[in-house]
C-alpha cells in the first residue's frame, strides 16, 4: 500500500529574504510570490487572515496563483478566537463580544468560498487561556460544542489550543466526536508533538495538521535580524518529527507547515525534513 498524500509548506510565504532560496526575484505582492512558491511546494498556510478578514480580491488572486492540486490551511480571524479583547498590561479584562461568533465565521467562509476544495484546514488558534479567560477544560469544550453544533457543516475545522493542560483524553474525545482536526503545534510551553501523537494516536482522524513553530520568537528574530535565509537554531529532534510523519502517512493525509521561527528559515527546515523522509 502506498503512503497517503503528504503536503509540505510554510507558515506564510511573503518574505523578500527568500529571494534566491525560494524565489527567482523579489516580488511586489503576496500573490506574485505565491505563484513562484507554488512551483516548489504543494501547500501553504495563510496566517495573515488571523489579523484581518480577507477580501474577495486577495482570495481570487491566491486561487489564480496556484494549481488545482495545491492546498491551503488558513486561520479564521482572531476576533472569533479571542475570549477577551487585547488590552494593555494592567488593564482589566474585557470580554470579546465576537468570541465564537457564527456571523463572523459565516462572513469568513463566504469570502473564502472560491478556495473551497483546496482548503485542507480552517484553523481556530486560541491563545493560552488562564483561569480568568476560561475557568477549565470543561468550559472550553462546552463553549466549542455549542459553537460547532451551529457552524456550517462540511468544513475541515481544526483546533489549535495553546494550553498544555488541555491536551487530555477528554479534549481528544471531543475532537474525535465532533469530526474536528487537532493541530499538532511544536511550540514553546507545549509538549513535543511526537509525544502528543504517540499518546493520543487513536483519536486522530484521516487528516493531520502539523505546525512547526519554535521557541522564543524575539530571541530568534534577534539572531536572524529578520532575514530568514539561514538556520540559526537547528532542532536535534527533527528526525523524531520525520519518523512521526512517516508513520502517520501509512493511514492519514499529513499537512506540515514550517515557520521561520522554528529554526531560522522555513524553506531550509523543509529541505532538512525532506532529506530525513527521503521523499
Amino acid at each position: 500500500m502506498s503512503p497517503h498524500p503528504l503536503y509540505l509548506g510554510t507558515c506564510t510565504w511573503n518574505y523578500d529574504s527568500w529571494a534566491g532560496l525560494v524565489y527567482d526575484r523579489q516580488a511586489s505582492t503576496a500573490a506574485e510570490y505565491l505563484r513562484q512558491y507554488a512551483q516548489r511546494y504543494n501547500a501553504v498556510e495563510i496566517d495573515s487572515w488571523f489579523y484581518h478578514m480577507p477580501n474577495g480580491r486577495e482570495v481570487t488572486a491566491y486561487k489564480d496563483a496556484v494549481g488545482p492540486e495545491f492546498r491551503f490551511t488558513c486561520k479564521v480571524p482572531q476576533e472569533i478566537c479571542l475570549t477577551h479583547l487585547r488590552g494593555k498590561p494592567g488593564e482589566a479584562l474585557a470580554p470579546n463580544p465576537h468570541f465564537l461568533s457564527l456571523d463572523l465565521l459565516s462572513t469568513f467562509l463566504d469570502t473564502v468560498s472560491p478556495l473551497f476544495g483546496q482548503i485542507a484546514a480552517v484553523m481556530f488558534e486560541f491563545e493560552y487561556l488562564n483561569k480568568q479567560k476560561c475557568p477549565s477544560l470543561n468550559a472550553f469544550i462546552e463553549k466549542l460544542g455549542s459553537f460547532f453544533a451551529k457552524a456550517p457543516r462540511g468544513m475541515p475545522y481544526a483546533l489549535e489550543p495553546r494550553n498544555a493542560n488541555y491536551l487530555k483524553p477528554q479534549y481528544f474525545q471531543f475532537v474525535q466526536q465532533q469530526g474536528l482536526i487537532h493541530v499538532l503545534s511544536e511550540k514553546q510551553y507545549l509538549p513535543h508533538i511526537y509525544d502528543v501523537y504517540d499518546q493520543f494516536t487513536a483519536y486522530f482522524g484521516d487528516t493531520v495538521v502539523i505546525r512547526l513553530l519554535g521557541g522564543d520568537r524575539k530571541a530568534i528574530e534577534a539572531k536572524t535580524g529578520n532575514s530568514w535565509d539561514r538556520l540559526v537554531e537547528p532542532k536535534d529532534d527533527l528526525a523524531a518529527v520525520a519518523r512521526m510523519i512517516a508513520q502517520m502517512r501509512e493511514t492519514r493525509v499529513v499537512i506540515t507547515m514550517a515557520n521561520n521561527h522554528y529554526e531560522g528559515s522555513a524553506p531550509l527546515t523543509l529541505k532538512r525534513l525532506l532529506e530525513l523522509l527521503s521523499v
